[in-house]
């Protein structure tokens, strides 16, 4: 009866979520205008705007396979490509895209992978994933600072706000992951904080299962660091996965017809909009982002083909993935509520 009840409240849970998704997406956007846009865009392209984000998203899964099985000498590929659909969807509809790891973290867990190795290959992935972000956005500052202030405008200081915010937390991150002393101090910080809060008692079993996990923890940092090779292969490969999402556009543009401004100028503009709105505590960045878009790249697309080109770049890179993500995690529980 337990189990029976839990499973409906799983499903239940999904069902809301793909309800929340739904509105997400139209709440302030026109499914006409959406609709006349993808008719007035070149089927080819939008077909491989639509595989491009596709395999965007599936990079980060190799990534976590490439990381984890180096780390405990195995790991599944398709379930690690789960991970990062799981990872796209909570991302997208927590603020500051703060859902996604944790729910990573628990589908790995539950999945049979050390929690440490897990913990560490998330914490990488996401390092070098604001690294090669804050670095692109440096290079911007340093080579192409004239095309950004020309097509920013006012939005500018939250370009530069974007960027502060991704290099505390870059800053943070090592700090975390190079001096383990720092994560022990934390976490048994937070199991005493919780233990005078009365929200759970006083256990010398779980003070000695955080101290297990630190030292698994440190080992597992300490096979990154002694292994650069694999670490700078994952930081070439999360260069090429940024590059892939930010390019959407400029394959949306051609797919308009539309000719005379570089690729390596619509992925600067591109690359400048999703670090001025990565950090905001907005789910999926909503709103904002639609904002800055028609402001940045109005002088690219011009006013007749900005919003319809906004709908689609923005459909597909975000709202066309979230449900996609959503697919897969139903199915994924689908599959589980079989097999159990």
């Amino acid at each position: 009866m337990r189990d029976r009840l839990k499973n409906q409240l799983s499903y239940l849970f999904f069902v809301l979520l793909a309800i929340f998704a739904f509105y997400t997406v139209f709440q302030d956007n026109d499914l006409g205008m959406i609709l006349v846009s993808l008719k007035r865009m070149n089927l080819w392209s939008l077909l491989l705007a639509a595989v491009t984000a596709l395999v965007f998203t599936m990079i980060e899964g190799v990534l976590i396979w490439y990381l984890l099985r180096g780390l405990q000498g195995r790991a599944e590929f398709m379930k690690c490509i789960r991970y990062s659909f799981v990872g796209f969807l909570y991302s997208g509809i927590t603020p500051s895209a703060t859902g996604g790891q944790p729910m990573q973290l628990y589908h790995m867990k539950r999945d049979g992978n050390s929690l440490s190795a897990s913990t560490v290959v998330l914490m990488t992935v996401a390092l070098v994933y604001k690294l090669v972000l804050v670095l692109m956005g440096i290079a911007m500052m340093l080579f192409g600072f004239s095309e950004l202030k020309q097509h920013l405008g006012r939005y500018l200081n939250l370009f530069y706000l974007g960027t502060f915010l991704n290099t505390a937390l870059v800053v943070v991150l090592l700090v975390v992951m190079i001096f383990p002393d720092f994560a022990r101090i934390l976490l048994l910080s937070v199991d005493r904080l919780l233990v005078k809060m009365k929200l759970w008692k006083k256990s010398d079993t779980r003070t000695s299962k955080i101290e297990q996990f630190i030292q698994s923890y440190q080992k597992a940092v300490m096979f990154l660091i002694y292994n650069k090779k694999q670490v700078m292969i994952v930081v070439l490969v999360t260069f090429i996965q940024r590059c892939m999402v930010f390019l959407l556009p400029y394959i949306v543009y051609l797919g308009f017809g539309l000719t005379g401004t570089s690729a390596l100028t619509i992925l600067m503009v591109q690359m400048s909009v999703y670090l001025a709105v990565d950090m905001l505590p907005l789910p999926g960045a909503q709103g904002i982002t639609e904002l800055m878009y028609r402001q940045v790249f109005r002088n690219i697309f011009t006013a007749e083909y900005v919003i319809p080109s906004m709908c689609v770049s923005r459909g597909i890179s975000f709202y066309f993935l979230l449900f996609a993500s959503i697919g897969v995690c139903i199915v994924h529980r689908i599959r589980f509520k079989m097999s159990s």
